[in-house]
């Protein structure tokens, strides 16, 4: 969908058309934003509810917004903030360590009635929920969302040098773990 941004970020902060915004703003990013999100928590229910708070925080916010970056990596800055909060919260009531968070995301994944790839996908999907937080959501959205490294050094709010070497270290990690998986 071809949209004007300076438009849109005007009408969503006058109170006037700031309604009608918001729905072309939902329109316009909800599928990259729920996809986004959905590859970092793996869970279709908890990217539901994420992909709710990011409305709202955006909604509330956006008189604040200062237009130095893109809407849309701003919008992306909020759902990975969110999304990484969400696991830290997990993490925190109940006590798991990596691993087991690592656990909780493969178990999410294979539950996932919303989850239709053949096993192949199904592969790369367990061995990125392997990877470490970081890694994993560089990989994905370097891999999947094809986002150059200058945006998501924006969204990230980290060096390019420190991504390429993120997803460097990704890519290794999952050829290893499908090698292993392959000699099996």
């Amino acid at each position: 969908m071809d949209i004007n941004e300076k438009e849109l970020i005007a009408n969503l902060k006058s109170s006037v058309k700031k309604e009608i915004a918001f729905e072309v703003l939902v329109k316009t990013y909800q599928e990259r934003l729920y996809w986004h999100i959905r590859k970092i928590v793996m869970n279709h229910d908890d990217t539901d509810d994420i992909l709710q708070n990011v409305y709202i925080k955006v909604w509330k916010n956006i008189e604040g917004f200062r237009e130095d970056s893109t809407l849309f990596t701003w919008l992306f800055r909020i759902a990975t903030n969110e999304s990484l909060s969400f696991l830290q919260k997990q993490r925190r009531h109940s006590v798991f360590s990596m691993n087991e968070i690592s656990e909780y995301l493969v178990d999410s994944l294979e539950s996932d009635v919303y989850f239709d790839g053949d096993e192949i996908q199904r592969k790369l999907q367990l061995a990125i929920t392997k990877l470490p937080e970081k890694q994993r959501i560089v990989f994905n959205m370097k891999y999947f969302d094809e986002m150059k490294y200058e945006q998501m050094s924006e969204i990230l709010q980290t060096s390019v040098g420190a991504l390429k070497a993120s997803f460097h270290f990704a890519v290794k990690k999952i050829e290893e773990f499908l090698d292993e998986d392959h000699k099996k």
